[in-house]
């Protein structure tokens, strides 16, 4: 089936197994008051184009992970349910190496659908909305790859190959017309089938669904929206488009939302604005994604992240009475509710009391996996070949091991190759385009990407030996492109600052245990910004004011003194909150990618040592004896890695027995 076009910032109305235009609901006299019916409303969210169970930097399976596998809890689910609705809650096109091979290597034509849209297709999808992701390869493959004619600057107006469902997305803006991107809303015409009288029959319903996405997309895609489109806020575009969407004659409303729960005061550029979007009275059902997380939680969960905040229900999984799911990454789980529905007058409502929700895993209880569905892999097997050939490509040898393990005690294996790579490019382009700015120290962030989030194969993991494309992009996942911000001493200080967050502050008198690292800051955070810079943290502080002896080239920093630091679009732009670097003091905005410039870098030197390229530890933590452990996770047998890497200061102490170890850092004998 192919996706028909929908008229721009119309609703789409689909009914029955097609898209078309629905004037009014069908026929429902024959279903009598207090008839009950259950529909299952099954999620999936940040696929991150993570189809196959395969870790392509690693080039092998990869069971904990990917849509092949999801899709097998979806038909699960669909044989215990005889009613079902299947919608993705976005960040779906980016995030493998296929997803880039796709997108910047050999660009899919108007007339080749997506991997990831025609596996999904595969599935049925009813619906789905566009995640903060979907933009980073720019606006005019966006509006080919889904299909969507956008009425922007530097988009061609015409209709590919896209999913066979519809997006919605109500608060992104064209600054041409002042019109929403994507259809804003849409009606979906659906039957039930109910029980009545030891019968089974059929039952019309028709169920409204309206999409949202993270403002400060604004900010993290700035080098492809500005002056293009803007966004409105989770709230203010709910309120604008609610009430039409209602006129419609809808039985309920499903708000699928890209964002999670933040119990932060409301504004309109609210990442996760969830908490305030299900006040809106004409919301009924929550599908939300982006924080890599699942809700409810579950009572297997360890310290949980929702279950205090004021209308949450971390239980039975409602926000303010409204039942909410939220499915992990990765294909790693679906999202679940079980909507139990009594018939009304002339409308189906949702009985709270018979409703639940739940996030199925596909890990199952005795540590294996299920089955993938063989039909995915059949329907994506040439791309993912083709991709595993690109990404063979060698582009040179390293003597050493690179990796994240131990990235948060002060390990640089997978750090510094990318800081010198960015040095390298700006300085560069400094001489020859920037010449106010040559007298200026070159500095260089980078931040361990994967830090053992999504388990004990989240890792950078690169042997000693040749390196391929596929090694560069293990070290730099994502699409950004190398931009340089003009900062000061101070700005700089503040920016170590708001990386040291990365850690809990531990108090040394304390006997127990104490968990070093923060979990609730994102490792991509975690900057370590290198090319002549030395520094100390001292985790016994409170947050700011834990980065002491700040020097460059031995000397200390003064807090007026100037620096260019070289990052990624994502950050210059805003992303992570750091403190001054929001956008306004950029100084280069390349047009070349971080890993392509990396990967440029690394043809060019062809042999990697340790002694030059991997054994810069530039900051270590500030001598401090404490009564008792201080404690993190890593991958289990990797203290040999550590002592290569003279990560001599970490000992182990226990195997946990998922493919994770608990170890212990001496903070009183830290390693330079």
């Amino acid at each position: 089936m192919n996706r028909l076009p929908a008229p721009r910032h119309l609703a789409v109305l689909v009914c029955a197994a097609m898209l078309a235009a629905c004037a009014t609901a069908p026929s429902s006299k024959h279903v009598a008051d207090g008839t009950r019916a259950t529909l299952a409303v099954i999620e999936t969210t940040d696929l991150h184009s993570n189809i196959r169970s395969f870790d392509y930097y690693q080039d092998k399976d990869d069971p904990t992970l990917g849509l092949e596998r999801a899709a097998t809890l979806v038909k699960q689910a669909r044989k215990q349910y005889d009613n079902s609705l299947l919608f993705d809650a976005g960040d779906t096109i980016q995030g493998t190496a296929l997803a880039d091979y796709q997108a910047l290597v050999k660009p899919v034509g108007c007339d080749e659908e997506l991997a990831i849209y025609r596996a999904m297709d595969s599935l049925n999808y009813d619906g789905g909305t566009v995640g903060n992701h979907e933009f980073n390869y720019g606006l005019p493959f966006l509006a080919q790859v889904t299909s969507d004619a956008m009425n922007v600057d530097g988009v061609t107006a015409r209709h590919c190959d896209g999913p066979h469902y519809p997006l919605v997305l109500s608060n992104v803006y064209s600054k041409r017309d002042d019109q929403p991107i994507y259809p804003p809303y849409a009606v979906l015409e659906r039957t039930l089938k109910v029980q009545v009288d030891g019968k089974t029959i059929d039952a019309p319903i028709r169920i409204g669904i309206i999409g949202f996405t993270p403002p400060p997309i604004m900010m993290w895609d700035k080098r492809n929206l500005e002056g293009k489109v803007y966004t409105k806020g989770l709230v203010e575009a709910a309120r604008e488009y609610l009430p039409k969407l209602r006129a419609q004659n809808v039985d309920f409303t499903i708000a699928i939302s890209h964002g999670g729960i933040d119990r932060s005061q409301y504004t309109p550029d609210m990442e996760n604005a969830n908490l305030y979007l299900a006040q809106e009275p004409g919301i009924d059902v929550l599908l939300l994604g982006h924080s890599h997380t699942a809700f409810p939680e579950g009572a297997s969960a360890g310290k949980k992240r929702f279950a205090d905040i004021d209308g949450v229900d971390d239980e039975r999984g409602f926000i303010h009475g409204k039942p909410t799911v939220m499915g992990n990454f990765w294909g790693k789980s679906v999202g679940l509710i079980e909507l139990g529905l009594v018939r009304e007058g002339s409308h189906w409502k949702i009985d709270p009391a018979a409703t639940h929700s739940e996030v199925r895993d596909i890990k199952n209880a005795d540590g294996s996996y299920v089955a993938p569905d063989a039909d995915i892999a059949k329907l994506v097997e040439p791309v993912h070949e083709a991709t595993r050939r690109y990404v063979a490509t060698q582009i040179g040898d390293s003597d050493y091991a690179m990796t994240t393990y131990f990235a948060d005690v002060g390990d640089v294996t997978a750090l510094q190759p990318v800081n010198a790579a960015q040095a390298d490019y700006a300085r560069r382009i400094i001489e020859k385009e920037l010449p106010q700015y040559k007298n200026l120290p070159v500095l260089s962030a980078a931040a361990p990407f994967k830090g053992g989030f999504g388990g004990p194969t989240d890792y950078t993991d690169i042997p000693a030996g040749p390196l391929a494309i596929r090694n560069a992009a293990d070290l730099y996942l994502y699409p950004n492109t190398l931009t340089a911000v003009k900062i000061d001493g101070a700005l700089l200080k503040g920016w170590l600052e708001r990386s040291a967050e990365r850690f809990n502050r531990i108090d040394p008198a304390k006997k127990e245990p104490q968990d070093l690292i923060n979990r609730h800051f994102s490792g991509y955070n975690f900057d370590v910004i290198q090319n002549g810079l030395t520094y100390m943290i001292d985790v016994t502080q409170a947050k700011g004011s834990r980065i002491t002896d700040l020097r460059y080239n031995g000397k200390p920093v003064d807090s007026k003194q100037e620096f260019i630091v070289v990052t990624n679009n994502y950050r210059a732009s805003g992303g992570g909150k750091f403190p001054g670097i929001d956008g306004s003091n950029i100084v280069l905005s390349a047009p070349d990618g971080n890993r392509e410039v990396l990967i440029d870098w690394v043809r060019e030197h062809k042999h990697l040592v340790r002694a030059q390229d991997g054994a810069n530890r530039n900051w270590h933590f500030a001598p401090v004896k404490t009564a008792g452990p201080v404690t993190f996770t890593s991958a289990s047998g990797k203290l040999d890695l550590a002592k290569a890497d003279g990560i001599t200061h970490v000992r182990l102490l226990k195997d946990n027995g998922d493919g994770t170890s608990t170890y212990a850092v001496d903070l009183a004998a830290p390693s330079r």
